[in-house]
């Protein structure tokens, strides 16, 4: 659909205004009344319960044309009154907002350590919610897991699985569309074999998009943390894993073969260059991950049995040798920082995952080092949204994919389709 701009004269497009891939078209009647459902579809989304006469102030739609199509996606079942406006001068008007009832999502975000998913309706309102600990014993149970969590949410939120209109799965790896596979995922047994994605589509029987864990993070922070009105930055995740998401000119950046942000790979602390381990995992993830923090503190004569919570944990409490742990730590993903900044030039670091949300011990000596490394320096912060980052980006992530589905389903958009199709 064309942008607001492309709007012309009192709500109308002029003929030949429209083009479709890159031929200009002459606009039907049909055409042009879908083109400004939408926009005044997407109006109402974001600005929230609007009158007739505020959408065609704020759009620049005539008035008619603003009823034409309020009327249009009310018998569409897209938007619905929601009662009369208060407070401003001269009469009340009605006031329309965005149908709850159009459609369903469900985000779902599988980890090492927890599966964590969540339902939606189509105006973006969490119905419910559920976390549990991964069942990462074989791929096979993981997705059995990943179907009874989803078929017990649709319950709780009241609605039937069948009726869910999108799901976005959120996982580590590198999502190969040609071979329907996840690549780089070691984390996950058997998250990397052949056949998995048809199996998982096969387990929740509706339509499902896979995204790698890290970039969802980074569009929900994009939405609703620190990356608002942030046109470059990084997300970068420290956990049982490392990865990072770039985001570059407002948009996810994803590579040639959609592994960009693939940081686990990168020659740092590497050690033995020929170790199986670094060729599998990655030489800065074996080095900086949970496993490597665990590795430093076993090396430097910290006790087992050891986590990076009880080693991070120790460390607020003034422990010396858990606090070394965390400078080596906070060093390690200063170099990583330090790597990518002079090729991208991030406005923005954000930290996330389990380790990356510990900024009270990190940020002062990442940005100590960084000082030390380089003559600019991005600014670092933690998550805003911590654990729910992936979560967040899955369910906004399904949100935008369904509503597209949904305002397809209209007679007029699709009377549209078939006129210019």
């Amino acid at each position: 659909m064309p942008p607001l701009s492309s709007i012309q004269n009192n709500g109308q497009l002029r003929e030949g205004s429209l083009r479709r891939d890159h031929t200009i078209t002459v606009g039907t009647p049909s055409l042009l009344r879908a083109i400004n459902e939408r926009t005044v579809l997407e109006l109402i989304h974001r600005q929230g319960p609007l009158s007739r006469a505020q959408a065609a102030r704020i759009s620049g739609l005539s008035k008619p044309t603003v009823s034409l199509s309020l009327t249009g996606l009310l018998e569409s079942g897209l938007v619905r009154e929601v009662g009369r406006s208060r407070g401003e001068r001269g009469p009340s008007a009605m006031q329309y907002e965005l149908n709850p009832l159009a459609g369903w999502v469900v985000g779902i975000d599988v980890g090492r350590k927890w599966v964590r998913a969540a339902i939606a309706d189509i105006a973006g309102t969490i119905l419910a919610r559920r976390d549990e600990r991964a069942k990462v014993s074989s791929a096979r149970t993981l997705i059995g897991q990943i179907g009874g969590i989803a078929r017990r949410l649709a319950g709780e939120g009241g609605v039937q699985w069948k009726q869910v209109t999108h799901a976005v799965l959120g996982s580590p790896g590198v999502f190969d569309p040609a071979h329907g596979y996840v690549a780089m995922a070691p984390n996950l047994p058997g998250w990397g074999r052949h056949g998995l994605v048809e199996a998982v589509r096969e387990e929740l029987g509706t339509n499902v998009n896979f995204e790698n864990d890290v970039n969802l993070a980074a569009l929900a922070e994009r939405a609703h943390g620190h990356g608002r009105n942030v046109s470059n930055f990084v997300f970068l995740s420290v956990g049982t894993g490392i990865g990072m998401a770039l985001v570059i000119d407002g948009q996810l950046y994803r590579g040639a073969h959609g592994a960009a942000g693939e940081v686990a790979y990168m020659p740092l602390g590497m050690g033995d260059p020929h170790d199986p381990a670094n060729r599998r995992r990655g030489a800065f993830e074996e080095a900086a991950a949970a496993a490597g923090v665990v590795r430093i503190a076993r090396k430097l004569g910290m006790r087992m049995p050891l986590s990076p919570e009880k080693i991070f944990m120790a460390a607020r409490r003034g422990h010396l040798v858990a606090s070394r742990v965390v400078q080596t730590e906070a060093a390690r993903l200063a170099l990583a920082i330090a790597t990518v900044t002079p090729v991208l030039d991030p406005e923005l670091v954000i930290l996330g995952g389990g380790i990356g949300r510990n900024g009270d011990l990190l940020l002062e000596p990442i940005e100590r080092e960084l000082r030390q490394l380089l003559p600019f320096r991005p600014r670092v912060v933690v998550s805003a949204l911590g654990e729910d980052a992936v979560l967040r980006g899955a369910v906004a992530t399904a949100l935008d994919v369904a509503r597209e589905r949904v305002f397809a389903r209209s007679p007029v958009r699709q009377a549209a389709e078939v006129t210019t199709g």
